[in-house]
């Protein structure tokens, strides 16, 4: 009988402290993941480079007049920030997203493709990001409120004939395919994401095999892990965080655009979100694009493939 008991005591300490560990790992990975910083496998340089494909795009930014616009966040009252760049008497704007750990400025040269296309352009700091507050990366679940907001600050300045374009990279991308699933004011007219994910457990899970190397066990309970203490902390799942199922919501044009060479957001995964879509829709899988560097790789076909797209609709 005292040979049975010391057995249960013994499984009851192994399975506390193996539960033990996972905690501890996923409370790191959540610092990692999930509270802003500087992260060794994000780069968010804006040192501009003349061999830099897009040089004249990025210095045209850092020399342009920006006016600087401030709102409250839809919810928990975080202060973000925004840079705006106006064209004379244009009624067309296009909301810039950013991705991962960086910020409105790291987004320069799409907004000066932008720009010359016609558009006023603004770039919103997401929480967490660059001068907003925050401190949690919402991965675009949380910060898509804000972007409706955004639109209808837009407007609010412009008047009820704006039309509205939303546009993001990486995080970006999946921050305006969630965003499209919300009621967006009419005057939001088009989607373009390029490289976003399919939802955040999904690319947390091949970050994990790809950058750590882990198998599916201990990969499994410990994004599950990772995922509660998300909710407890940010506000949500990290699988509810999809963008296939807000696509799968939206009605409204929208355009896809991912690198065939992707292994950071896996090129499969444009394929997910484009199928999901019910809305017109398009889909470029960029010949020889790593991630996020589609503009980069193919600068004047990129060029041209946006302004065709937006053409149709604004």
């Amino acid at each position: 009988m005292k040979l049975k008991s010391k057995k249960i005591k013994i499984a009851i300490i192994s399975i506390l402290a193996v539960c033990g560990i996972f905690l501890a790992a996923g409370l790191y990975f959540y610092q990692v993941a999930v509270v802003p910083g500087h992260k060794t496998f994000i780069n968010n340089d804006t040192k501009l480079v003349k061999t830099d494909p897009l040089y004249k795009e990025k210095k045209w930014y850092q020399n342009v007049h920006k006016q600087k616009w401030i709102m409250k966040s839809a919810d928990d009252n975080l202060r973000l920030d925004a840079n705006y760049i106006p064209v004379n008497n244009s009624k067309k704007t296009v909301i810039v997203l950013h991705g991962f750990m960086n910020n409105k400025d790291t987004m320069g040269a799409y907004a000066a493709m932008f720009h010359k296309l016609g558009y006023n352009v603004l770039l919103p700091d997401a929480r967490g990001h660059g001068q907003s507050e925050g401190n949690y990366i919402g991965y675009g679940w949380r910060e898509k409120v804000d972007v409706k907001k955004w639109a209808e600050k837009v407007i609010k300045r412009n008047g009820n004939k704006s039309q509205i374009a939303i546009f993001g990279v990486s995080m970006g991308g999946a921050t305006t395919m969630m965003s499209s699933g919300l009621k967006m004011p009419k005057q939001v007219k088009a989607y373009i994401e390029d490289c976003g994910y399919t939802n955040v457990k999904d690319e947390i899970e091949h970050e994990a095999e790809d950058l750590y190397h882990f198998p599916a066990f201990p990969r499994f309970p410990l994004v599950e892990v990772l995922s509660g203490i998300t909710r407890i902390r940010a506000g949500y799942f990290l699988k509810d965080a999809s963008s296939v199922k807000q696509v799968a919501k939206n009605k409204r044009p929208i355009l896809f655009i991912h690198g065939a060479k992707d292994t950071f957001v896996p090129t499969q995964m444009v394929y997910q979100n484009y199928k999901a879509a019910n809305g017109p829709k398009e889909l470029w899988v960029v010949p020889g694009a790593k991630h996020a560097k589609s503009f980069a790789t193919h600068p004047i076909q990129y060029q041209e493939k946006v302004n065709k797209f937006l053409n149709k609709y604004m």
